[in-house]
């Protein structure tokens, strides 16, 4: 089986199965200086919410870069991962002083989990995954319900706008023979979902979620990765500094290949929604 036969499974779950035989997830935000700015900075903004012994859950966790990160600042980290590849590598770098309780499984079910029992959880995947609108809302309604009426929720997404022109920065030829519309550049959501600001955000509003903030994860870093990955630590420093300042200002937003969403629940006179 290639790339291109995954689009032809109608069943999502066994989709992701397959994609991640093709995309090393368990390399993908550590194997550079440039794959290293997402992951620091979603870290930046996960990091400023928590209080010592919180409780985190990480649905779609991957392989495990944020809950092991987590674990070892000394926090409760429960981790829920689909793809059995990603739960292999996950597995193989737990340590026996990790306090991790990973399970597979799929974010549309979070049963096994309590209502209201984490101060923050982590959606750092699965909504690029589900074609449906209705199952992302399903996805996002699970994420709100085990979280604590004061807990705080982070979301991933994949840009639209901005997967162009690193996948032209990789192909000459894209802006005649990409896959994507020509008229309205929305490209196909294959293999992944792909989102702009605008309905990232709506997508969010419409689940019942206050947004805090809205971020260029990684920003420019994948289009200059080259120059990025040959800086010594001192330029590296300074250009983290400088991706920081502008991650949030609204003119930078959709030109990033990842962003983050961090977010509450609505909560109105007499009740959470």
């Amino acid at each position: 089986m290639d790339i291109e036969d995954i689009y032809k499974i109608e069943d999502e779950t066994e989709q992701v199965q397959k994609i991640y035989e093709f995309f090393d997830e368990n390399s993908r935000l550590n194997h550079s200086k440039a794959a290293q700015v997402e992951f620091l900075t979603n870290l930046s903004y996960i990091e400023r919410y928590l209080k010592p012994g919180a409780k985190i859950l990480d649905i779609g966790a991957g392989a495990g870069e944020y809950s092991l990160y987590l674990a070892r600042k000394g926090y409760s980290v429960s981790a829920l991962e689909l793809a059995d590849r990603n739960i292999e590598a996950f597995q193989k770098k737990i340590q026996e002083n990790d306090k991790i309780d990973l399970v597979q499984g799929n974010a549309l079910d979070l049963s096994c989990y309590d209502s209201d029992s984490f101060d923050a959880v982590l959606l750092f995947g699965p909504l690029y995954h589900l074609h449906k609108e209705s199952d992302r809302q399903k996805c996002i309604a699970e994420a709100k319900r085990v979280c604590k009426p004061e807990g705080v929720l982070f979301f991933a997404f994949i840009t639209n706008d901005m997967v162009i022109l690193t996948e032209f920065a990789n192909n000459s030829e894209y802006f005649l023979k990409g896959d994507y519309d020509k008229e309205t550049f929305r490209l196909d959501d294959f293999p992944f979902v792909f989102a702009t600001v605008e309905r990232a955000r709506k997508m969010l509003l419409n689940g019942g979620i206050q947004i805090l903030h809205e971020v260029a994860s990684d920003g420019a870093s994948e289009l200059m990765a080259e120059k990025i990955n040959r800086m010594d630590e001192d330029s590296y420093r300074q250009y983290l500094r400088y991706h920081w300042y502008i991650c949030e200002k609204p003119e930078f937003l959709g030109m990033t290949n990842h962003l983050l969403f961090v977010g509450k629940k609505w909560v109105a006179i007499g009740g959470s929604l």
